[in-house]
């Protein structure tokens, strides 16, 4: 006797759920927020170099200088003469 069989596993016993569609959809948008991301962070990263290469380099030194004096590390006699040191060219 021979019993024939219809069914060749579990995922033929029926029609698939109406709701598999959204798990390829989240992959896939999962993976393109990762790349934006990438991308953005990237994009953002060699923007900021010519910026940084543009900044006067002794601007952080008068910056410091400035908070100093401010704190009253420093009295005004000696930021005057660290002040005029720093304006002078080399």
């Amino acid at each position: 006797m021979m019993i024939a069989m219809t069914a060749h596993g579990p995922w033929e016993q029926g029609d698939p759920p109406a709701f598999w569609p959204v798990f390829p959809i989240t992959f896939g948008l999962l993976w393109l927020a990762v790349l934006a991301a990438a991308g953005y962070l990237l994009w953002r990263r060699a923007s900021a170099r010519p910026a940084a290469r543009a900044q006067d380099p002794l601007a952080g030194a008068r910056t410091i200088l400035a908070e100093r004096f401010a704190r009253g590390e420093i009295d005004e006699d000696e930021y005057h003469v660290r002040m005029s040191a720093l304006r002078t060219e080399p």
